[in-house]
């Protein structure tokens, strides 16, 4: 019986050097026009954490007011280089380090007021259903009164209930492109919601 001779194997044929720039350059490309997009999903992200964050306080504030039977401020100051929202618990008007508290992270800061509708800025958000007189907004210190209920506390002790107008709170951040804003909506029955822009709308 005849040994059957071994054919040679084949040399398995590599990528080449153009095969490969070819790859890394089509992923380069993808990678560009799938960055913008990622960069906005992470400004998105922290901006809605960061009004999260500040409705949590907020209702957090309305709580110990109503358990306490004390009326509790949200005020807004710098800790180091980090903006923070927190309660004034005793009602000094200074952060101190047991008072509850969040910060804002990144570039995501409480606005001055209220966006104006120009400038690339969007419109107030109008909350549905509310038929009043507009709302109040970063320019009015927010305050919850003995029952719980949010109030005026810029001219503290007064804290009048019910409040004449719901409460409007802006966060804004910077990014590429336009500002990102947010609000924290506080009803004039102490509820609170994030709404978000979108570039088009309010939602």
């Amino acid at each position: 019986m005849r040994a059957e001779l071994s054919k040679p194997k084949r040399a398995q044929r590599g990528v080449s050097m153009i095969e490969m720039l070819i790859v890394v350059f089509v992923m380069m490309i993808t990678a560009a026009m799938a960055s913008p997009n990622i960069m906005q999903a992470v400004y998105n992200i922290r901006l809605n954490s960061g009004a999260s964050d500040l409705a949590g306080l907020m209702q957090q504030a309305r709580i110990m007011a109503a358990k306490n039977n004390t009326p509790y401020a949200i005020r807004y100051t710098n800790l180091g280089a980090v903006r923070i929202a927190f309660i004034d618990v005793n009602g000094d008007g200074v952060y101190n380090a047991a008072e509850p508290q969040v910060q804002f992270s990144g570039s995501v800061v409480p606005a001055a007021g209220a966006p104006s509708g120009g400038g690339g800025q969007p419109a107030a958000y109008v909350l549905v259903g509310d038929t009043g007189n507009g709302s109040f907004d970063n320019t009015t210190i927010l305050g919850f009164s003995p029952r719980g209920l949010p109030c005026d506390y810029s001219a503290p002790p007064t804290c009048a209930t019910p409040s004449v107008k719901p409460f409007n709170y802006y966060l804004t951040d910077t990014r590429m492109g336009l500002p990102g804003w947010a609000s924290v909506v506080v009803t004039k029955a102490g509820r609170t919601k994030v709404v978000v822009w979108d570039g088009t709308s309010w939602h």
